[in-house]
């Protein structure tokens, strides 16, 4: 709904300077452009001046629901500009109470963006490299909204994002998302999990929804009235008993399984 607000008073702005300001095609289209991007600047910046207000020196006490509306609706604006086409399956299968650590695949900076827009009533806020969390304005932004980030490179201040997730989800802030891979694999072939951060589910003793992301790799360029379909497949729920049962690098083992089942089954369906 925003993007096309965003659309749809840029229009208004070009009509106005073609046919009341009697200006010029190519002028008109540049000052036009500038305002579409002012406005997103604009509302970025709204929403960084509201996050300033959450302390970010100790974790949150919950999530900034303003915030929250923002970031998905911002998000939102992204999958339209960018022809994002989700097709979701498996919904039928996700948890209808209760928080849980929702654990995918990794195949674009897309991902978590189509699950932040098109799963956002299930309130997951994801764990991100420090880099992501770095960045002006987003990174502060990011923070209120519960995101966190985690530092692969040293093991005491992963533990310490890893203790932190597990307290979001036992004290009901949010679900938490993790891709284990870690970085981005463009191909069917998955990249060796960081088994350490399904301790969250262990530690919280919530399941585990498993997914498969397909083709948000795709996604190159704007697109606005084009489109990329990208395949989100809810694969299992995995119940808090099994995952608290299990050892961490034998959970991580199954969920590998069932991930790269559903990745060759699409692959050979397509050859077919």
């Amino acid at each position: 709904m925003l993007a096309w607000c965003f659309i749809g008073l840029t229009f208004v702005c070009l009509l106005l300077l073609l046919f009341v300001f009697h200006m010029g095609i190519l002028p008109a289209l540049l000052i036009s452009a500038g305002f579409f991007l002012l406005l997103h600047f604009l509302f970025v910046f709204f929403m960084w001046l509201i996050s300033l207000s959450v302390p970010k020196d100790r974790p949150l006490e919950k999530r900034h629901p303003f915030i929250c509306a923002g970031v998905a609706e911002g998000i939102s604006v992204l999958n339209v500009y960018f022809g994002v086409r989700p097709v979701i399956t498996g919904l039928e299968k996700m948890p209808t109470e209760g928080r849980f650590l929702y654990v995918c695949n990794h195949r674009s900076a897309f991902d978590p963006v189509i699950v932040m827009d098109k799963l956002r009533k299930y309130e997951i806020s994801f764990i991100s490299k420090p880099s992501n969390m770095n960045l002006p304005m987003i990174g502060r932004i990011g923070y209120a909204a519960g995101y966190l980030a985690i530092d692969r490179e040293n093991d005491r201040n992963a533990l310490r994002t890893i203790l932190t997730a597990a307290d979001y989800i036992k004290r009901d802030i949010c679900s938490i998302g993790i891709y284990p891979e870690g970085t981005r694999s463009k191909t069917d072939n998955l990249l060796p999990f960081h088994a350490g951060s399904l301790k969250i589910a262990q530690k919280a003793k919530v399941p585990i929804v498993v997914a498969c992301c397909r083709g948000s790799e795709k996604i190159k360029r704007l697109n606005l009235f084009g489109g990329t379909k990208v395949f989100l497949d809810i694969l299992e729920v995995i119940p808090a008993e099994t995952v608290c049962a299990m050892k961490t690098h034998d959970l991580s083992d199954y969920i590998v399984q069932l991930i790269q089942s559903d990745l060759d089954r699409s692959r050979e369906a397509e050859k077919a």
